[in-house]
């Protein structure tokens, strides 16, 4: 097993691989910006190295920097967290060249979940299902408008190999906009990523979003822990999420549950990640991407199967097999992000000084943060700054507890995503688990 692990990332996730190192007796480093120096990840890792100034750029994405935090501490491991260098192939040969275990998905396996043309490929010859669309890379606007007509039919959804957080997308209804929407995703992924490699699919309208929680290990063996429901989102981004979806069958947990075994067996998986996947309201489901990290709803998967998933991510990494277990959910968990972005005014992000912090509690519910009050929020990061938990024994008492919780969370000082939160609990359609990946389209503050 590990002795130290350095965790190449800041708030609340940092935090959470800290709290577990401790409990397996691991020694911790933490890695922080100039503009971090406050965070409780600093305060509570054994050790503690600044990076670099406020900017990402110059900090959790610089490279050499970490390595030689890593090197100076005597870290043999480096776990990644989500974001920032989680899926960064480049990140985890460097690691591997230095001697350092990386935490996650080796680089080929980066590379090749991370191309998304060619891991749907990868997808079809496995036997799993896909959305139908271009065979790979589309090389130029001939042969997408040929796609569009002949094969796919409209609408479409164009797409960037390399993308992610939702650029480098355009959802195309007819042929006159097809051409600005080709030239427009382009030179987006370009700027985003460094590729504009772009590829086609039939756009599946009002789908779910369902993800496959999937753990393999160094013999190629996976199993899965059930789904989770991220169908809740804004501009592709979850707000919320929930397991058992209220959408679930037990056959559809099944089929997609092998699916998802399928697909992480087809490359070796080894680690914890999602298999992603739209399911239309015939509850059709197709493969839309494998995440090789830690997703930051991991939290409601682990309280409603009481596994903890950056513990046995950790164990895998130092070559623990896995027992091959799949798991179902016994309880109902619901998870609710708490950003610094006023509501009211398009989520506009609102850093800034927490004058007041008071954090809910009770049985059933579970706080994962990194702030407290007099704490700086900076406005260079991403604006998650909690996450509500709570698990029950029904969907209705997991609501109702959540209802509680956020009644009782303040956080003054700045505005946050709470009282969208309290709308939504409330909300007569989402209480009815009749939702989509529209949802939000029609959704009032």
């Amino acid at each position: 097993m590990f002795k130290k692990i350095l965790i190449a990332n800041r708030g609340e996730i940092a935090l959470r691989i800290i709290r577990t190192c401790k409990e397996m007796g691991i020694k911790t480093v933490a890695v922080y910006s100039k503009a971090d120096a406050d965070s409780l990840h600093v305060r509570f890792a054994d050790e503690a190295v600044c990076i670099g100034p406020a900017e990402s750029s110059e900090s959790y994405l610089k490279i050499p920097n970490i390595i030689a935090a890593a090197e100076i501490t005597n870290a043999d491991a480096i776990h990644p967290g989500y974001g920032f260098l989680a899926e960064n192939a480049h990140f985890s040969k460097i690691c591997s060249e230095n001697d350092i275990k990386f935490i996650g998905a080796s680089p080929k396996m980066i590379d090749r979940m991370g191309d998304k043309a060619a891991a749907k490929k990868t997808m079809q010859k496995a036997g799993v299902p896909t959305i139908p669309g271009s065979d790979g890379l589309i090389k130029d606007f001939k042969e997408c408008k040929k796609l569009a007509a002949d094969l796919v039919g409209y609408p479409v959804m164009l797409k960037a190999t390399a993308g992610g957080g939702g650029k480098g997308m355009r959802l195309v209804w007819e042929e006159s906009n097809l051409e600005e929407a080709w030239n427009s995703a382009r030179q987006e992924a370009k700027a985003a990523f460094g590729n504009d490699g772009m590829y086609m699919e039939k756009f599946i309208q009002d789908p779910r979003h369902i993800e496959i929680q999937i753990i393999g290990d160094c013999n190629g063996k996976a199993a899965h822990l059930s789904e989770r429901d991220c169908s809740i989102q804004r501009r592709h981004q979850k707000l919320a999420e929930e397991t058992p979806s209220p959408f679930m069958t037990k056959k559809l947990r099944k089929e997609m549950g092998e699916a998802a075994i399928l697909a992480a067996e087809a490359v070796k998986y080894e680690g914890v990640g999602t298999v992603e996947f739209l399911v239309d309201k015939n509850r059709d489901f197709y493969f839309m991407e494998m995440n090789t990290r830690i997703q930051v709803e991991h939290p409601i998967t682990e309280e409603v199967v009481d596994y903890d998933l950056i513990r046995e991510q950790i164990k895998v990494a130092a070559g623990v097999k896995i027992s091959g277990k799949n798991y179902t959910p016994q309880l109902h968990a619901i998870e609710c992000r708490i950003n610094a972005e006023d509501p009211e005014k398009d989520f506009r992000p609102c850093p800034g000084m927490i004058t007041n912090f008071h954090a809910p509690g009770g049985h059933g519910i579970r706080i994962d943060t990194h702030v407290y009050a007099n704490y700086m929020i900076p406005p260079f990061y991403d604006s998650m700054i909690a996450k509500v938990i709570t698990v029950a024994q029904t969907r209705e008492e997991a609501i109702g507890k959540m209802e509680r919780a956020l009644d009782e969370f303040i956080i003054e000082g700045i505005k946050t995503t709470i009282p969208f939160h309290q709308k939504l609990m409330k909300n007569e359609d989402f209480r009815k688990g009749n939702y989509t990946t529209k949802f939000m389209e029609t959704f009032e503050m």
